[in-house]
């Protein structure tokens, strides 16, 4: 019996003994352990500030247009003899595309001729009948009336000659239209119409559609806020525009600023502009969707930083600051204007300062950090509209 009391009283004071160790542990000063806490350095990304012309752009929405879209249509009837052209082929102006059956065309031209000659010989004899007329009037031995009669008929075979060098001129043209050659330089379409048909001058659909694809046009919206700044700028001279597809990742074209259109959508509250672009690649393509970024113009030694190193407070914008200690201080900032992923200083940096640009959401007043800069930290990238200061 008082073996088993000795045993109970060594587990009593075993497990008051580790009861106490950790009491004293768990009551560590407060104080103590945020200081701890304090001394432990917070992983951030840091940026320079940097002083550099920031450009500024204007993005909006496009669909490219083609300079000029003809519709090659038969401007004489006849049966399709043979088409020569490929179907996507670069053609130039005034290359035979199709070619009509000539020889209606060749036979009214013969007969112009003809008839023209006869004409012709009826025109000599009638001015040799009004010279003879002439002399025989002044020896009095014919009247006045058979003068005017022969002049008159010198009038009507002169006027016949018109008539037949008139229909030469027409049978001319009508074989000239026989070959149907394209207006402009371009790239055909899909053929619309197969050799052995007859074709009319009155059908709707034609023989090809022609594009012109180089120059091309680009029309593009921007809000109707930025009318009086680009109205401002084209004044100044001409605005470059650049093209991109869809995803902002590959650049297609870059032009300048052709027009801005003369009236703003009600409904939307947006302008269109025009661009002209050079395409001798022929990556704009009619129809196709583009973003169109527009160069307003180029902010001379702007104080840049990242703009995921802006933070908001109740005091207004701030930056993290890092001090040569590696610790951090709150400094009040003036944002002058956004520009894609870089924002633009008034006032509250300095250039070659170091800035918070990833992590502040951790960070307190005289906070350590253990800054690392950013691994792929390049100049800003303008993808969207400059907006205005923020105070």
């Amino acid at each position: 019996m008082r073996r088993w009391i000795l045993a109970a009283i060594g587990v009593l004071l075993v497990a008051g003994t580790i009861w106490f160790v950790r009491r004293s542990g768990r009551q560590q000063p407060a104080p103590a352990a945020a200081a701890q806490a304090q001394q432990r350095p917070v992983p951030v990304v840091t940026a320079q500030v940097q002083q550099r012309d920031l450009s500024i752009y204007l993005d909006g929405l496009g669909t490219v247009i083609a300079a000029k879209t003809i519709t090659v249509r038969p401007q004489v009837d006849g049966r399709l003899d043979s088409v020569t052209f490929r179907e996507g082929q670069v053609v130039r102006r005034g290359e035979v595309l199709a070619q009509i059956d000539p020889r209606s065309f060749q036979v009214q031209l013969e007969q112009a001729r003809g008839a023209l000659t006869r004409d012709a010989a009826q025109l000599r004899t009638a001015r040799l009948a009004l010279a003879r007329n002439r002399e025989l009037l002044r020896e009095k031995l014919v009247s006045q009336q058979d003068v005017d009669n022969a002049e008159a008929t010198v009038g009507q075979f002169e006027g016949a000659v018109r008539i037949d060098q008139a229909q030469i001129d027409n049978a001319r043209l009508n074989l000239d239209y026989a070959r149907i050659t394209s207006p402009i330089e371009g790239v055909t379409g899909v053929r619309l119409v197969d050799p052995g048909n007859l074709v009319r001058s009155t059908d709707a659909t034609g023989v090809v559609v022609v594009t012109q694809l180089d120059p091309v046009a680009v029309l593009f919206t921007l809000p109707q806020d930025y009318l009086p700044q680009v109205a401002q700028q084209m004044e100044l001279g001409t605005l470059a525009v650049e093209a991109y597809s869809r995803d902002g990742n590959t650049k297609l074209g870059t032009g300048e600023l052709l027009v801005i259109d003369n009236q703003i959508n009600q409904n939307t509250a947006t302008m269109r502009l025009k661009a002209t672009f050079a395409n001798p690649q022929r990556l704009l393509w009619p129809n196709q969707f583009v973003k169109a970024r527009l160069l307003l113009t180029v902010r001379k030694g702007a104080i840049v930083i990242p703009a995921t190193a802006v933070q908001r407070g109740p005091e207004g914008t701030f930056a993290y600051v890092v001090g040569p200690d590696q610790t951090v201080q709150p400094r009040p900032i003036e944002v002058e204007l956004n520009q894609g992923d870089v924002a633009a200083i008034a006032r509250g940096l300095s250039p070659g300062e170091v800035v918070v640009a990833d992590g502040a959401a951790a960070l307190r007043p005289g906070a350590k950090v253990a800054p690392r800069p950013a691994t792929n930290a390049r100049p800003a990238q303008p993808s969207g509209r400059a907006i205005g200061a923020e105070r």
